[in-house]
């Protein structure tokens, strides 16, 4: 039954980084602009953060703040490599054996601003070590997404003004 949920894990058009350097991965993310959908809307100073777990796979700590609520959101997970861990396609899962893509298809030299994809064209993150990102990487970005087919118009750009 399992294999009824598998799915494609990279939109078509998209290219996972290689070679990819899991260990310069690690570490928080600040979520600089997103497509909004249900298990983070709403959400601002969002952020994630990577580790190892002792079995290997990488440990996923998303955490966002809900202003309406007044509280921290935490959500964790577990991501591992569809290849091999020299090609930035990963699955994430934070609900028992269901996993989605999560691919990274753009990264700077120092690991300091990533675009990642989704399975689809439905989710879309820009990703930076700090709580904004050079006007040029952005831009650099959004082009590359709307070449694979991404409508950028719909990003939710994250307010970043608390920390946890």
């Amino acid at each position: 039954m399992l294999g009824l949920f598998s799915c494609a894990t990279i939109p078509k058009g998209a290219v996972a980084v290689t070679p990819f350097n899991k260990e310069r991965y690690l570490g928080k993310w600040y979520e600089i602009a997103r497509k909004d959908f249900k298990h983070e809307r709403g959400l601002n100073n969002v952020t994630a953060n990577y580790s190892i777990n002792d079995n290997g796979t990488i440990k996923v700590d998303n955490q966002g703040y809900d202003p309406k609520k007044g509280e921290w959101q935490q959500a964790i997970g577990k991501a591992k490599f569809v290849k091999d861990e020299n090609t930035a396609m990963l699955k994430v899962s934070f609900f028992g054996p269901f996993y989605a893509g999560y691919n990274v298809i753009a990264i700077d030299n120092e690991y300091k601003y990533a675009l990642v994809a989704g399975q689809n064209l439905k989710y879309l993150w820009i990703l930076s070590r700090e709580t904004n990102i050079p006007e040029n990487i952005k831009e650099n970005y959004l082009k590359i997404a709307q070449d694979i087919g991404y409508d950028t118009s719909d990003l939710v750009w994250v307010v970043h003004d608390k920390e946890r």
